[in-house]
């Protein structure tokens, strides 16, 4: 949500910045929001009016009172009463008409925050022009991407051959999307976060478990709504939606809340389950546990001051880009294009990891820097050492998310017999194991 001042100052700014993102239904909202504004104004003058003829009228009932009090001719008396009356009548209109701008005062201040909750946040100037991810552009490869000469099975047929996942139960027992992992790949899954929990200590980030549900707020918070609609599960009958990703929660730790700038910058990294509808028909490669209803994922976040988010935005994708040739596998890096950026995101960049099967990079992690526009829906503010209050920036990025990652693993690591080479780094994780053997 950017700063409607800046809006009102900056109207043809913020219509540039909606037609970069191919949004241009939304133009007209920025006129609205300006004609809200004047509204809203006109609104405040007209209550400011009414009451300061309430406090006139109140005066002089007060001395009116004051006259009574002391008057003793029935005559004089009952005008003096009429007047009383007839203010008393004055101050009830007014009050009625008070409660009626008040009321439509509350209509254009949700208005308003509807519409700033619509308009996208302002990109970086470095974000490229494009209308899908179809457009993104490629940054840097890292590691040299490799086919082998004899042919990789389905991600689901190599995690068989080990006798490691179940579908079909779970299925049976939670609908399509969900998954057993058992055995070895399932050891494989909970290493490689133990793992990534480890990198990310050790490169300073200090690590957190998160609640794993959300209140209305804090969602409305941290992402559009667009996005909650085709993220979020809700607790019926709570208001509770289960976390698509600790992002959520672990911004909305900070909510409300005035952080001394000698704190700065919290740089953290959250483990938990994430939980996403993941609506719509996929095809054959986003099957399998590409795209499913439930995962886990190491994730990072950082709190800063504005001026440090751009240098933190590089250190977060870097690290996920380093995590993942620590494990031999290919990546490379994109920047995503303005039209493929959520409204609340400034820059993004996604890091996507070599398949050898499909011969082609997939998407395995997404590092953004969202500005102040979480800060500014949540209230996370900073004072500095003057006592001067400003919004904070707030960034996220995956470190690693299986069992998609899975895919990129095993595809990577296996060899022509069908076993799977377990990398240096890993392999205190896996009990000293150097590779997993099939079982069938």
């Amino acid at each position: 949500m950017i700063d409607i001042n800046f809006l009102r100052n900056n109207p043809d700014v913020v219509k540039e910045n909606i037609r970069k993102k191919f949004q241009d239904h939304k133009l007209p909202l920025v006129d609205e929001v300006i004609e809200l504004g004047s509204k809203r104004r006109e609104i405040i003058m007209a209550t400011e009016e009414l009451k300061k003829l309430r406090n006139q009228v109140s005066k002089a009932n007060g001395k009116l009172f004051g006259q009574l009090k002391k008057c003793v001719d029935d005559i004089e008396k009952a005008k003096i009463q009429a007047e009383i009356d007839k203010n008393n009548e004055t101050v009830k209109a007014n009050a009625d008409k008070m409660a009626e701008l008040d009321g439509e005062l509350a209509q254009h201040d949700a208005r308003i925050r509807e519409i700033m909750m619509t308009i996208p946040n302002i990109i970086d100037d470095s974000v490229p022009i494009g209308k899908d991810d179809s457009e993104n552009v490629e940054v840097q490869r890292y590691g040299d991407p490799v086919v082998p000469d004899f042919e990789i099975p389905y991600h689901t047929d190599i995690m068989a051959s080990f006798t490691g996942i179940d579908m079909e139960a779970a299925a049976r027992v939670a609908g399509n999307g969900f998954y057993y992992l058992i055995g070895d790949i399932a050891r494989l899954h909970s290493s490689i976060l133990s793992y990534a929990r480890d990198f990310m200590i050790g490169r300073g980030f200090t690590y957190c478990i998160p609640p794993f549900m959300i209140r209305g707020n804090i969602v409305d918070g941290v992402m559009s709504f667009a996005e909650m609609d085709a993220m979020m599960y809700k607790i019926e009958g709570e208001d509770l939606y289960l976390i698509g990703t600790s992002e959520h929660s672990m911004i909305g730790r900070f909510v409300d809340q005035l952080i001394p700038a000698e704190e700065l910058p919290y740089a953290l990294t959250s483990y938990s389950p994430c939980f996403r509808k993941e609506k719509g028909a996929h095809g054959i490669e986003e099957r399998g546990v590409y795209r499913i209803h439930q995962f886990e994922k190491q994730e990072m976040i950082v709190i800063c001051e504005p001026e440090d988010s751009p240098k933190w935005f590089d250190v977060l994708w870097q690290n996920t880009v380093d995590f993942f040739r620590t494990l031999d596998i290919p990546v490379r890096t994109l920047e995503c294009c303005s039209g493929d950026l959520a409204d609340l995101k400034v820059k993004s960049v996604d890091v996507e990891a070599w398949s050898p099967r499909q011969q082609k990079y997939f998407e395995v992690g997404s590092c953004s820097n969202l500005g102040d526009a979480q800060a500014r829906r949540l209230k996370i503010r900073i004072k500095d050492k003057d006592g001067k209050k400003h919004f904070a920036h707030t960034l996220n990025n995956t470190c690693v998310a299986p069992p998609r990652m899975l895919i990129a693993f095993l595809e990577n690591n296996l060899r022509a017999d069908g076993t799977v080479a377990i990398p240096e780094a890993l392999q205190p994780y896996m009990g000293g194991q150097k590779e997993l053997v099939p079982t069938k």
